[in-house]
């Protein structure tokens, strides 16, 4: 887990890359899959339920960075700074993609819970954004912000 170390100063593989975009998209996927199911429960309309998407991805996106640096041992107003550092770039670039890919797909956000347009759209939008955003962490980390940050930590 210890790659990032063995990279001269301005290179990052595209392992780490990936590893914190993963990282990223597990946080964004719970809180986006959890605004989608609810605002798509209580039959809101595409805004709100994009809203509140955004929203949770973000909130669960930083709660699973603000928790591992917490337990680093960072007090609690380094440990907010931190995971903000580390991920609003990341999460930013995954929510404007993945939703993206959720409002261009016909049908998709009026699907319900229980067809597969809603799931597969999810789950090919989430796909696309850890694609696009494997890159921008990469630079990111080659550029000692973003998950670098947390890496520092460890």
């Amino acid at each position: 887990m210890r790659e990032h170390r063995r990279h001269p100063a301005g290179a990052a593989s595209w392992g780490t890359a990936a590893r914190a975009t993963l990282h990223c998209l597990t946080g964004c996927a719970v809180g986006e899959v959890l605004g989608m199911v609810i605002g798509t429960a209580l039959t809101w309309h595409t805004a709100p339920t994009m809203l509140l998407a955004i929203v949770l991805a973000f909130l669960f996106g930083y709660s699973f960075t603000l928790y591992a640096v917490l337990h680093a041992g960072l007090p609690l107003r380094t440990a907010v700074r931190t995971a903000l550092a580390a991920d609003t770039v990341s999460i930013t670039v995954m929510e404007l993609v993945d939703n993206g890919v959720i409002a261009l797909t016909p049908g998709a956000m009026e699907a319900h819970l229980s067809e597969g347009l809603f799931w597969w759209t999810l789950a090919a939008a989430f796909a696309v954004a850890f694609l696009v955003t494997t890159p921008v962490n990469r630079i990111l980390i080659a550029r000692g912000r973003g998950h670098a940050v947390v890496h520092r930590l460890h």
